[in-house]
Formats: structure tokens, C-alpha cells, sequence
């Protein structure tokens, strides 16, 4: 049922001096929520005088027709009042404000200190050491106190005069509970910190002991600390993070506190204020009046250069605390924050004069605007998503025990049947939280895209693309980065896409892990190494490009419940051995495409806390590499933690954090014993040829490179400090060979930038370059030549993988700094014993710890409804039955998609034209053996391993290729053959391969599933699914047909055509299995 949007009237008051330039800008933004949630909101206007304006107008500070008009509205949103022509004399300006706090009964004044982009820190006058990670509330009561006590002037007689401070109980009781309720919500429960004088004053020991009472009677769950004035303004300047919380007090030490507060972010333009009259919960806001704290500026007024910010977040709070709509709030505190966070934030740097630029207030309102749009249709999006799931905490009855991976799947299934079990092998539809892609990924992406009739996206604040894979800025004038750039750009402007960023602002899974992916969600991205976001918990794979703009338009995917191997940590591992080094022994302990091939890779055990998120990034970033379809680490209280230091809360308040069954059913158990973890050294052309970097030690270099995905912050960081101690040491840079390092955002260029350790990089011979994947899949600027030997910290060794002919081994990003001195493969301990450790430690901020203490949940599915009613499908494509004949053409096993179409030829024009590059690097005669009838491909185990590219099956389709036999798939690949329309048969009888040698003649019986050859026949299996989707041209082809009901019209039970799901009824539960047992 939709409901009425809520009709709410705002009174605006623009006052004095600037007031009414910085209040037209919040009025434009409180106009721009209520045009796009216009279902939510409509808001009436009136404009009334008050302070200066006022007594011009009418003799008074504020008239008795404002008044009631204040008394009448919802919020109020005031300017400012004063200036030097009302400095004498009677009535003041400041007087009408007095009026309307006091007969409106505003008892608490809130003033937030925090800092509305972590970009102006650098103008706060307090060092970055302190004042990072400041947030704090201040609550001041605001009508009581010395400021409305008795009091006397002096006379020329008697030369005498005094103030006097009340307070009654019943005055401070209030204003705690309404700080106890602001400290509630937030999660976990901020602290609150009482200021008074108990000391000395009478008022101040009732103030304290009211505060106690209230505090342990009615709000027993939250922290309460007295302190004195005195101290709390020593605490705000020497350790203001101390504060952090709520800050309680009375009028005069909140009037004089919150002043010395206000200097910490830097500027008086950026701070917002509310004076409440209620306790404002949810669904039931309270009346408040909203102001910058800034004052009237009259030597600025009317030039159009005031800083609009702290009025404009100020209405952000009128939404919160007046109209009740705190995502709208956050939206507009979200658009403030990207309007001034600076370049290296990917933001736009706008400042005005206060902060040192030269923006006018318009500029500013204007900017703030147009990212506020994108914010508003994302929150539009949103609702319109239909899906919304709760914490369970309790396993319901005859649920069988499941993995991590499996609890993820089934939270987010769609149409299970009761109690929501999902096991191994079952095909499942499920709701997909994010999708991502790559500007190379994403021009595939976008001719699936044209050919479905450009649709809107499901979310627009949901997909993440970055442009990273081709671009460096030496070459981005180029034609073909100029064009992905410019596809990626055009779509992100179609789609309104909120987060979007340049050319080299981030490798694609960089700061999507940092500062989006939650705990619990399901990720979907058209890169093999979107498994990463499995760091924080999350379950992400990678899947073709077509295969990814379904969930993209649709919000739902399928999936083929994988089986789940766990790797279970043990112990502690050395000082300097992180997630690269605990990957690598690993792959050497178990090698690559065996105990994960197709699993999901689950991270668990008691070793796991030694390794920070950092770590487990590259875990999970090279699940893939491992043979895994997807690398979950076990979230915890590390994740919560890391996750909560994000600015956003739309990303950190949606984690659900999910533990395995005591039961669950591992398909396999390793124990992973981190103590034994040392240097190691994957040795080309394979991440499992791993050796103790002791092995090869003086192995001689041409090229040193740190970066890619896999390396992140804190690699990055201890890379440096190996640096800075080989230089303390009076190691110096050999002549000769190259040394490049990529951070993988621009953000962590900054850091690095602030920590000094960029200049420590340069110092050591280094090149930094822009963030971007560079030498790791070498399509950009960077290239290794051919024969050059590298030490790389990248995640693949591939033949032809940094470039043509390069060989490429692989290491941590510390192993690699130590060996960039000599150019020779070097052991990094005696470097990494020689670094500070507290000093390391500073430098990832681990003394910034907050996060909520975890509870973990049990999935909440959408079950299926077996009281509903059958819904008719339309008919599936017809069988698929035709007949394959032809020659093989002979691989191996691991063939990965690098070699069937090389990463420069890609996206390509055409399946024809990516044709013409197929096996270019590996069999140049593949494409004319192709033309003259060698048209079946057999490989062994793991075809089609490697990255995500759906052009491999393309490109086989282009050289005329019919159909691949293989013993088995990488999982992505294998998705790729069905959606692309190219015919995939496994067969594991070692015999057939003794037969289809190169050459040999091959017929495949599609309706009878045979292979003949060698005068033997040879059963497969092909899914009904599998078969409509071959049948029906693949998924593009099967969207223009069928649109959103594709997936479940391929999956419908072949003679009733109805699918097992939320729009139809089951007939029976044993229709739901494998093959035609789909739950929808």
C-alpha cells in the first residue's frame, strides 16, 4: 500500500550579514530531497525576519507573526543574527533568537565535531595525530543556567552585580535522556561524557548526581564519565578523541566548549548546529531550530563568498531529527563530504575562501547539488528493491549444517523451500548485493547491454566500475583508452551511477574492499579477482561480462551451490609474513586446481586473528589463483572493526556476519600452520611453484615491481620501512634494471604521500606509478620486455602475463623491496627485524579501534510459498539436438583464458574479430586449423582458468570452434560456455583422450548425450538448463525473449514448464533437485 508523502512545513529564517546567502543554499538542497522523494516528502516554505532584519522591519528581534509561525512549522532553518549596526542599543538581534529558544522550549543544543571530509584535516590547527578520528556530539542545555537566572546590573552607586546559576532536576533529567537516546543510536552505544564543576558549584553536584541516576536507572547498557570543565577544555586540545561520544553539559560550559571545539575541523563555515525541543526517536521527530554556528560575517555579506556548508548540514540534521528521514540526511552529508574531499580522494576540492580557495557559495551549493541527485535516485533504487532481510539468531529445525559460503548463498536465495537448506550441486537464484566491473570488462559489458535495449539498472548505487586495466596517465590521449574511458564514463552518467571515479583512481577491487563490502553480502563481478571482497566476509566471484549485466539489470543471478574446502589457521606467524607470503605456502602446500578447483575456499581457525584485513585481502584475492571460485575469510571482530572506520554508513551498517556450523560438511579440512610461514617465491610460470626465497637467492633481475590488486595498504607500508632500513644500513640502488611501485588507489597514494613513505620509494630507485593493474596484466603502459626476468608482488606468473616473453615471480612486496637494492633475489628478515614495530603499527592506524561487538547470524532466505499459485511461463526454447562433427585440436591441462585470447586484444569488435587472436601466443595455427574443419577443442583439467574474460568462449566461437571437451572447467569459464552460447562437454574416461588426439575425428550426439571417436562412445551430462540456454543463443539472446524471467524460464521442470519458486507453486518437493530440481 503506498502511503501519503509526509507534508511538512519549514520555516526559514535568513536573519542577518550571510544568513540569507547560506540559507538559499540549504533551501535548494531541501527543495532538490523533496522533488526526487517526492513520495516521501513535500515541504511548504515560509520565510519570516528575525535578529537585525527584524527590527529594521518592524522595531523587534522577532515579531509575534514569526513567532507563531515558528510554533506552527516542523523545522526552522535560521541564518544568522548580528552585526556591528545593531551593536548598541535596544532591542539586540541576538534577543530574538533568546525569544524563539525559550518559548519554543529548545532545551538542548546539539553541535556535531567531526570533520566533513577527512581532506581538511590538514586545516584543523591541532596535529593530524590528534584530531583524526575525531566524533564527538556535544549536547549543551540550552534554556537553563546562568544565562536565564536572576541577576543584577551594576549601578554607578553600588558598582555591584551578579548572575545566578538554577537548575532544577527535573531540567537536567531531560537533557540526559535525550543524550542518552542520541548515544543509543549509534552502534555500538557512544559513551557520554558529563562536564560540570562539581568542585565548587551546587548546581554542578545536582547536575552530576541527576546525570548518574538517569544514566543507571533508565539506560543501564550505556557508559557514562564525569569530568570537569576545567580538564574537558585541556581534554579538547591535548586528546579531543578522548571525547569522543556524546558531550553533555550545561549553557555555559556547552556556550564555551563547544567555541573551543568548533577550531578543531578548521573553519566555523563547516560546522553545523540543531536546538531540540523533544527527543527525536524514530517516528516521532521533534520541532528544532537549525543553524550554522557561524556568525553573521557582515564584512562578507552579499559578495557571495560565505561557505555555505555548515547551513547546508545543518538541514542535513533538520531531515534527521525534524522530518524523520535519516537516509536522506546521510545522502545529503555524503554529497557535502565528495564535494570536499580533495583529487586524491577522487573528489572535487571545492573551497571557499575560508579554506582557501576561491569557490563562491553558489559554486559550492551547486556542486553539492549534482552529487546529491545521484544520491537521492540511489536511495530511490533502493526502495524499489524488493528483498529486505533481518539478523536471525537462531538455527531453525532440520536446517542442515552449512559452511560460510553456503549460509551467504541461502540468505540470499530466493524461493527455497522450508527449513532454507541449500547443499552442493543445488541450483539456487539468489539476490545480489553489488556487481562490478572494469572499463575493459565493461565495453563487453555494454554491447550486452545495447543489445537488451539498454534497460535501466537495478541499482544505482550498487554497481562499482572502475577504470584500471588499460589506463596510465602517459597514455590515456591515447585512441583506445580514450574510448574505454569514454564508454565507461558516458554509461556512468546514463545510469547516474553514485559511485563512479576517473581513469586511475583505483584498481576495481581496491577500494571496493576498503570502503564498500560488507560481511554477509553477495558480490558479483566480471573480474576473476572480484573474490577479494571475501576479505571482509563477504561471498564474491567472478563471472563473465554478460553473466554480470544480468544481476546488473535484474538484481538476481544462479548459482550452482559449490562445495566448500576450509583452510584452517593455526598459530602465529613472523613479524613481516602477511597474506601474500601465507598464500604462497599455501599453493605450495596444496597446489593450485586440486583441493579448491571449483570449491569455495573458505579461511577459518584461531590463526586467522593474527592476520589484519590487509592480509586476508590477498587470501582471498588469490582464491582464484588457488582454483577456487570464490575466498571467504571468516568474519570477525578484525572485520568489524576495519569496517567501522568507513565514512559512509550505508557501507558499514548492512554487514551480516555469518559463522560455519559445528556440523557443516567441508568437503575437505587443511590445517595451515602459520609459524612455519616464511619468505617464499612463486617461480614462473606457476603461482604453486612455490620455493623458500632462500632457494634462489642472487637470482638476478631486470625488473623490481610492487603493486596490483593483491598488494595493499599494509604492504605497501612495510614494503617502504624495508626500504627506509636497506637505506639506514647503507644499502644503495644498483645501476641498471627497472623499479616501479602502484599503490592500488589514490587514496592510499595519499597516505603514503602524508606517512612520507613515497619519498622513501624514490630514495630506493622507484617510479610511482598511478594506480592501476600495470605490469600485471600489461595492456597499458607498463610492460616487461621480452626475456626480462621480475619479482613481482602481483598475483599471476602466466606465461606472457607482464608481457610478451616476460617471466614473471612472484612474492610479497617486502621480499621484492629487499632483492631492488642489488637486483637480486634477496631474503627481506634481517630488514624487517631492523623495523620499528610501534612506529608500523601507528602507521596502519591499529590504535583507531571501534566497531560493535559481533553477533552472528543465521540466514533468513525468501522461502518459498507453498500456498501460493501456479504462475504459466512462456514455453522454452526447443531441444537442443543437433549433431557435431568434426576434428581436434589438442591442449593440456590448465589452459587459462590468458592464452586463449591475450588481454591486448580484448574487448575486441566482434566474436569474428576476437577470432582472429585466439591462441595467438600459444598455437599460431589454431585460427586456420579452425577454418579447415579442426573445429572441436579437447583440453584436460582446469580449462579455461585464469580471469573472467566471457571473450575466450567468444573468441573460440569466432574461429569457427563448435564445441570444448574437457576432464573439467574453471568454474567461471564453464558458465561463460552456456551464456555465450558455445557448447561445453566434460568427460573424465582417460580413454577418450587416448583417442582425441590432435587431429582425430569426433562426432557429439547432443540429444542422446555421446561422444564418439576412436570407434568408442562416450556419455556426458548437459543440464536442462545448460541446453536452453544453448538452444536459445546464450543469455543476451534468451533476455530479448523471455526478459527477467530468463534464468527461470531455463530452469522450469521440463514438463510443467512452472519454476520452484516465489511465483510458482511446486508440486511436489522432489521436483526440486539437480537439473530439474531448481529452487527458485
Amino acid at each position: 500500500m503506498t502511503t501519503a508523502p509526509k507534508q511538512s512545513t519549514v520555516v526559514l529564517l535568513p536573519g542577518d550579514g550571510v544568513g540569507p546567502e547560506v540559507v538559499a543554499e540549504a533551501k535548494r538542497v531541501l527543495e532538490l530531497v523533496a522533488k526526487v522523494r517526492s513520495h516521501k516528502l513535500n515541504i511548504t516554505f515560509k520565510e519570516e525576519l528575525i535578529g537585525g532584519a527584524s527590527i529594521d522591519a518592524a522595531g523587534t528581534a522577532l515579531t509575534d507573526e514569526a513567532l507563531a509561525s515558528c510554533k506552527a512549522a516542523d523545522a526552522i532553518l535560521l541564518g544568522a543574527v548580528g552585526g556591528p549596526k545593531w551593536a548598541t542599543g535596544n532591542p539586540r538581534p541576538e534577543q530574538g533568537l533568546l525569544a524563539l529558544r525559550k518559548s519554543l522550549d529548545l532545551y538542548a543544543n546539539l553541535r556535531p565535531c567531526t570533520f566533513a571530509s577527512d581532506s581538511l584535516i590538514s586545516h584543523s590547527p591541532l596535529k593530524e595525530s590528534i584530531v583524526k578520528g575525531v566524533d564527538f556530539m556535544m549536547i549543551r542545555e540550552l534554556v537553563g543556567g546562568i544565562y536565564f537566572g536572576d541577576r543584577k546590573e551594576a549601578t554607578e552607586e553600588d558598582g555591584y552585580a551578579y548572575d545566578t546559576l538554577p537548575y532544577s532536576k527535573a531540567e537536567v533529567e531531560r537533557v540526559t535522556r535525550l543524550a542518552a537516546a542520541l548515544a543509543l543510536q549509534h552502534d555500538p552505544a557512544w559513551p557520554i561524557h558529563s562536564i560540570d564543576k562539581a568542585n565548587v558549584l551546587a548546581s554542578s553536584r545536582l547536575w552530576r548526581k541527576t546525570v548518574t541516576e538517569v544514566i543507571e536507572k533508565e539506560f543501564p547498557q550505556l557508559k557514562v564519565g564525569h569530568h570537569l570543565v576545567d580538564s574537558a577544555a585541556m581534554f579538547l586540545v591535548k586528546n579531543p578523541r578522548g571525547l569522543n561520544g556524546v558531550i553533555l553539559t550545561e549553557n555555559m560550559f556547552g556556550d564555551i566548549l563547544s567555541d573551543e571545539a568548533s577550531v578543531i575541523p578548521g573553519s566555523l563555515g563547516l560546522l553545523p548546529s540543531a536546538s531540540l525541543s523533544g527527543l527525536p526517536e524514530k517516528g516521532k521527530p521533534c520541532l528544532g531550530v537549525y543553524e550554522p554556528i557561524h556568525g553573521s560575517a557582515p564584512d562578507i555579506a552579499g559578495k557571495g563568498i560565505a561557505n555555505p556548508v555548515g547551513t547546508i548540514l545543518s538541514a542535513a540534521m533538520l531531515l534527521r531529527y525534524s522530518l524523520d528521514m535519516e537516509a536522506e540526511a546521510v545522502a545529503v552529508e555524503d554529497a557535502v563530504r565528495k564535494v570536499l574531499d580533495d583529487t586524491e580522494r577522487a573528489g572535487y576540492e571545492f573551497r571557499t575562501r575560508d579554506l582557501g580557495g576561491e569557490k563562491t557559495t553558489k559554486e559550492m551549493g551547486d556542486k553539492i547539488l549534482e552529487c546529491l541527485e545521484k544520491e537521492l535516485y540511489g536511495l530511490n533504487a533502493a526502495e524499489e528493491a524488493p528483498i529486505v532481510r533481518a539478523l536471525a539468531l537462531g538455527r531453525p529445525n532440520g536446517r542442515r549444517g552449512m559452511t560460510i559460503s553456503e549460509k551467504i548463498i541461502a540468505h540470499n536465495a530466493i524461493g527455497l523451500t522450508s527449513p532454507g537448506n541449500v547443499k552442493p550441486g543445488d541450483m539456487v537464484c539468489v539476490s545480489v548485493d553489488w556487481t562490478l566491473a572494469s572499463e575493459l570488462t565493461w565495453k563487453g559489458m555494454d554491447k550486452t547491454y545495447d543489445q537488451m535495449g539498454r534497460p535501466n539498472v537495478y541499482r544505482n548505487d550498487r554497481f562499482w566500475l572502475a577504470i584500471d586495466h588499460t589506463v596510465d596517465p602517459s597514455i590515456n590521449h591515447l585512441p583506445k583508452p580514450t574510448e574505454l574511458i569514454k564508454a565507461s564514463t558516458d554509461f556512468a552518467k546514463e545510469a547516474k551511477l553514485i559511485d563512479f571515479y576517473g581513469a586511475n583512481y583505483s584498481i576495481l577491487h581496491t577500494e571496493f574492499y576498503r570502503e564498500r563490502a560488507q560481511p554477509g553480502q553477495m558480490i558479483i563481478g566480471a573480474d576473476s579477482h572480484s573474490c577479494s571482497a571475501g576479505a571482509v566476509g563477504a561471498f564474491a566471484v567472478g563471472l563473465g561480462a554478460a553473466d554480470v549485466v544480468m544481476p546488473l539489470v535484474t538484481g538476481e543471478t544462479w548459482f550452482k551451490v559449490p562445495e566448500t574446502v576450509e583452510i584452517r589457521f593455526i598459530n602465529q606467524p613472523p613479524f613481516g609474513i602477511g597474506g601474500k607470503d601465507a598464500i604462497l605456502y599455501v599453493l605450495q602446500q596444496l597446489k593450485r586446481n586440486t583441493v579448491a578447483f571449483e570449491r569455495s575456499v573458505e579461511y577459518t581457525g584461531p590463526g586467522l586473528k593474527y592476520l589484519s584485513c590487509d592480509a586476508r585481502f590477498a587470501l582471498s584475492n588469490m582464491a582464484t589463483e588457488f582454483g577456487g571460485i570464490a575466498g571467504v575469510c571468516e568474519a570477525d571482530d578484525i572485520t568489524a572493526a576495519y569496517i567501522a572506520k568507513r565514512k559512509n554508513p550505508q557501507h558499514k551498517n548492512s554487514a551480516l556476519y555469518f559463522k560455519a556450523d559445528d556440523d557443516a560438511q567441508y568437503a575437505e579440512t587443511h590445517v595451515i600452520d602459520l609459524s612455519k610461514v616464511e619468505s617464499l617465491v612463486a617461480l614462473y610460470p606457476d603461482p604453486d611453484n612455490c620455493v623458500d626465497v632462500d632457494a634462489c637467492l642472487g637470482t638476478k633481475l631486470d625488473g623490481c615491481f610492487i603493486g596490483a590488486c593483491t598488494t595493499a595498504e599494509e604492504d605497501l607500508i612495510l614494503a617502504a620501512l624495508v626500504l627506509e632500513a636497506g637505506l639506514k644500513m647503507g644499502l644503495v640502488p644498483a645501476m641498471g634494471g627497472k623499479r616501479k611501485v602502484t599503490p592500488g588507489s589514490v587514496p592510499i597514494v595519499a597516505k603514503l604521500r602524508r606517512l612520507g613513505l613515497l619519498k622513501i620509494y624514490e630514495q630506493a630507485g622507484f617510479i610511482i606509478g598511478a594506480p592501476g593493474c600495470s605490469y600485471c596484466i600489461a595492456v597499458a603502459a607498463d610492460q616487461a620486455g621480452e626475456g626480462e626476468v621480475w619479482l613481482s608482488s602481483q598475483n599471476r606468473n602466466f606465461r606472457n602475463r607482464m608481457g610478451k616473453g616476460a617471466i614473471g615471480n612472484l612474492a610479497s612486496a617486502a621480499t621484492v623491496a629487499a632483492s631492488s637494492f642489488d637486483m637480486k633475489i634477496r631474503n627481506p628478515r634481517d630488514l624487517l627485524d631492523n623495523i620499528d614495530r610501534a612506529r608500523y603499527e601507528e602507521m596502519l592506524e591499529m590504535w583507531i579501534e571501534k566497531g560493535k561487538p559481533v553477533v552472528y547470524s543465521e540466514p533468513v532466505p525468501i522461502l518459498y510459498d507453498e500456498n501460493g499459485t501456479n504462475d504459466s511461463l512462456p514455453a522454452p526454447p526447443p531441444s537442443f539436438s543437433a549433431t557435431i562433427k568434426g576434428r581436434v585440436q589438442r591442449f593440456g591441462d590448465n589452459i587459462d583464458t590468458d592464452a586463449i585470447i591475450p588481454a591486448q586484444f580484448m574487448p575486441g569488435t566482434s566474436d569474428e574479430d576476437l577470432g582472429t587472436h585466439a591462441f595467438q601466443f600459444v598455437k599460431s595455427e589454431f585460427r586456420d586449423l579452425a577454418k579447415q574443419g579442426f573445429n572441436i577443442v579437447v583440453g584436460g583439467s582446469g580449462f579455461g582458468s585464469g580471469s573472467s574474460r566471457e571473450e575466450a568462449p567468444r573468441a573460440l566461437l569466432g574461429a569457427g570452434i563448435q564445441a570444448v571437451i574437457a576432464k573439467s572447467y574453471a568454474f567461471i569459464y564453464a558458465r561463460n560456455q552456456p551464456n555465450m552460447s558455445l557448447l561445453g562437454i566434460t568427460i573424465e574416461d582417460e580413454s577418450f583422450y587416448e583417442h582425441a588426439q590432435e587431429g582425430a575425428e569426433v562426432s557429439i550426439d547432443v540429444k542422446d548425450r555421446k561422444v564418439y571417436c576412436g570407434g568408442q562412445e562416450y556419455p556426458f551430462g548437459l543440464s536442462l538448463m545448460e541446453e536452453r540456454l544453448l538452444a536459445g543463443g546464450g543469455v543476451t539472446e534468451m533476455y530479448k525473449t523471455y526478459g527477467k524471467q530468463l534464468f527461470r524460464v531455463a530452469t522450469a521442470p521440463e514438463k510443467s514448464a512452472t519454476s520452484c519458486g516465489t511465483e510458482a507453486k511446486v508440486e511436489s518437493k522432489s521436483n526440486c533437485g539437480d537439473d530439474s530440481e531448481l529452487a527458485w
